[in-house]
């Protein structure tokens, strides 16, 4: 798996630009649904074994899971919204796309069993075939270690720098808009 730096960082970049919500409640759920995912590592306690379909990066890690979870944090979180109105929508999309950005992560990574995408409906777990970050141990005490930093050093080349050129990239544009339209 990517670190949970990783995952929030995707969150706070897809939701920094927001400028009609509480930005701060919409990061803070965006970074949960980046993270949440990863709580499937509770089973391992369970003794559900990691290729199980509740297993680590199983169902949790899926498409589908990604849109419930959206759907559940603009419903429960935003209960003045309907979920069909634009706004809504606007919500579960943000929160859904927060959650699969745990399922690009990680199907970006080096190690593990795969990401099952497409659970319920296909079990398999996949990758993607280019996978430059370095995954990241399971546990607290593990990260803080050589390795761990050595995951930092990967995401922040491979997570971190695209996130920072879209930033820069994005604030460019709007720049570009704002002198066009006032011209």
């Amino acid at each position: 798996m990517a670190s949970a730096f990783a995952h929030a960082l995707m969150a706070f970049t897809l939701g920094r630009r927001s400028q009609k919500e509480n930005q701060r409640k919409l990061l803070l759920l965006g970074i949960f649904c980046t993270i949440l995912p990863d709580a499937d590592v509770v089973m391992f306690k369970f003794g559900v074994p990691y290729e199980h379909f509740l297993g680590h990066r199983g169902f949790s890690h899926s498409l589908v899971f990604a849109l419930l979870l959206g759907m559940l944090v603009t419903l429960g979180l935003y209960r003045n919204v309907p979920l069909t109105s634009r706004r809504g929508l606007k919500l579960t999309a943000f929160f859904f796309l927060c959650t699969a950005s745990h399922i690009l992560l990680d199907a970006l990574t080096n190690g593990g069993l795969g990401v099952g995408v497409f659970s319920p409906f296909d079990n398999g777990r996949y990758f993607l075939p280019w996978r430059p970050i370095q995954v990241s141990p399971i546990g607290a005490g593990r990260f803080f270690s050589e390795k761990g930093l050595a995951v930092i050093k990967s995401e922040l080349v491979w997570v971190g720098l695209p996130c920072l050129v879209y930033f820069l990239v994005s604030g460019l544009c709007r720049k570009i808009g704002r002198k066009t339209t006032s011209a």
